[in-house]
């Protein structure tokens, strides 16, 4: 191919993009409309279409394109065409490393485990899955050793995965110390004599699932995600998958006796998807138009979830739409009512369906129980009782069954060890984030309750979203707050919330 080196080097970059992005919509298919019977051969189709993403990836003629558009004689290239050649490195070195087979076999054993998970979950049985996931655990290992860790935590290089430079070192402590704060404030909520309404909803109430899924919709809009360039579908476990910032694809799952779960999930994950619709167009297929980092990318979710979906300002302009949608089984519940409830501090088993407070525990139990067992301090067919007894010590609560334990989370069917400390980083970057916004919008609250939501994504989008991998995670942060990232912000926004709520 003729053409200056960038130009050959970006060709190739987006041309891998793509597959993966194949990849991607293989995975969602089978999270939603995938027959059950094809399972053996969408296992083939995703292993031979990663290893020929990865020998493309790790090819000598990646290579020597890489080392040509970096030599000193090459032309001077742009800001973001340095991140992209930058990124792009730390991929083609990391995928080096990874031989085939383990390529081949991981991807595999993912497609496999998905649908081991699916059924165990809904027959509650751990040991239906616990083959592969040892296997999936043993493969994880073998992958931590061939990308190093230099005398670090074997957890490091599947956390760099997901939040580049974290170290285990850092991110355990962090935790710890969040931990050590959470518990008195979750204390202090627990003695108030304050508490959100029981029994919100009538006996026998219904809230159907279409109707559900139109009042979602109907704020996914307001938000400003474009359903042109998107959808919105039902499966397991809640997620965002993007092919290309003009096909981003959401999913939820509803509750007919409580519509609660399903709306935030909703809400969650169309701020991962405004995120993936507002990357530059120019650079469509190339690291400037990925995400940060997962910890970045949670930060979204979490801050329209939370911060925004869960204020007063937010329901003084929904709560009556909400009704229109549900009269009969909300006649009787005023904002009050609800806007309390929807921010009730109550451990739950549920990682998903948990407060924000006790939300940061819950990342704990899964970190800890992920180092352990990646170092083989605890071991797969253990790891139901070390659930268990961590979510009793933790959030005083013991699982009934393994469904609502062990198996709640689809992480580990796709190989996502590292990812789950994103979350509660995604939780720390959104309060600064949102204390940024606030300053820099002095009306941010004014607007959310007449149901302008726009600004906010505007702010979001040309802060955050449009960089792409511009900056690395505590680079971006700097960037948009004027801060390194701390924990301050987090706490004042909770003490702002919950201590007129409770009374504390």
């Amino acid at each position: 191919m003729s053409g200056q080196p960038y130009e050959r080097f970006i060709h190739k970059v987006k041309e891998i993009r793509t597959l993966n992005s194949v990849l991607g919509l293989l995975s969602w298919d089978q999270e939603t409309q995938m027959p059950p019977k094809a399972i053996q051969a969408r296992a083939e189709q995703v292993e031979t279409l990663s290893a020929l993403v990865h020998g493309k990836l790790v090819s000598e003629e990646m290579g020597a394109l890489l080392q040509e558009v970096s030599c000193p004689g090459s032309a001077t290239l742009t800001a973001e065409a340095a991140a992209n050649v930058r990124e792009f490195r730390r991929y083609h070195e990391r995928s080096r490393k990874m031989p085939e087979d383990l390529v081949r076999e991981l991807s595999r054993t993912c497609a496999l485990a998905h649908e081991a998970w699916v059924k165990a979950r809904q027959s509650s049985a751990f040991d239906i899955y616990a083959p592969l996931l040892e296997k999936m655990v043993a493969l994880k290992r073998r992958e931590a050793e061939v990308l190093g860790y230099a005398g670090g935590h074997v957890y490091d290089p599947l956390l760099d995965q997901y939040e580049p430079m974290a170290k285990t070192a850092e991110i355990g402590p962090l935790l710890a110390g969040l931990r050590d704060r959470l518990v008195p404030l979750v204390r202090a909520i627990a003695n108030s004599p304050r508490r959100p309404r029981q029994n919100l909803f009538p006996e026998g109430s219904k809230f159907p699932r279409e109707a559900q899924r139109e009042f979602g919709l109907a704020v996914v809009r307001d938000m400003g995600f474009d359903l042109e360039a998107g959808r919105l579908d039902t499966s397991h476990h809640p997620f965002c998958s993007s092919a290309a910032p003009t096909d981003v694809r959401l999913t939820t799952r509803y509750d007919e006796a409580d519509p609660r779960s399903g709306f935030f999930s909703i809400i969650h994950e169309a701020g991962h998807g405004l995120y993936e619709q507002g990357f530059d167009p120019e650079h469509t297929g190339t690291p400037m138009s990925e995400a940060v980092s997962s910890g970045i990318h949670e930060s979204q979710s979490r801050l329209w979830e939370n911060q925004v979906a869960r204020s007063r300002p937010f329901w003084e302009r929904y709560y009556p739409k909400l009704r229109e949608h549900f009269p009969a089984a909300l006649e009787r519940v005023t904002l009050d009512d609800f806007h309390f409830a929807v921010n009730e501090v109550r451990p739950s088993l549920i990682r998903v369906d948990s407060d924000e407070l006790t939300y940061n525990l819950h990342i704990l139990l899964r970190f800890e129980i992920e180092c352990d067992l990646l170092t083989g301090a605890l071991a797969v067919s253990d790891l139901p009782k070390a659930w268990n007894a961590k979510t009793e010590s933790l959030l005083g609560l013991t699982p009934p069954n393994d469904a609502d334990g062990v198996l709640q989370d689809i992480h580990w069917s796709f190989g996502g060890f590292g990812y789950f400390p994103t979350y509660t980083l995604g939780n720390l970057y959104a309060a600064q984030f949102m204390a940024t916004a606030h300053q820099e919008i002095p009306d941010l609250e004014a607007r959310i309750r007449m149901g302008d939501l726009r600004t906010l994504r505007e702010w979001l989008r040309e802060k955050i979203h449009r960089h792409g991998m511009r900056w690395h995670a505590h680079e971006l942060v700097v960037q948009v707050t004027g801060k390194p990232l701390g924990v301050e912000p987090f706490f004042d926004y909770l003490r702002e919330k919950f201590a007129p709520l409770y009374g504390i």
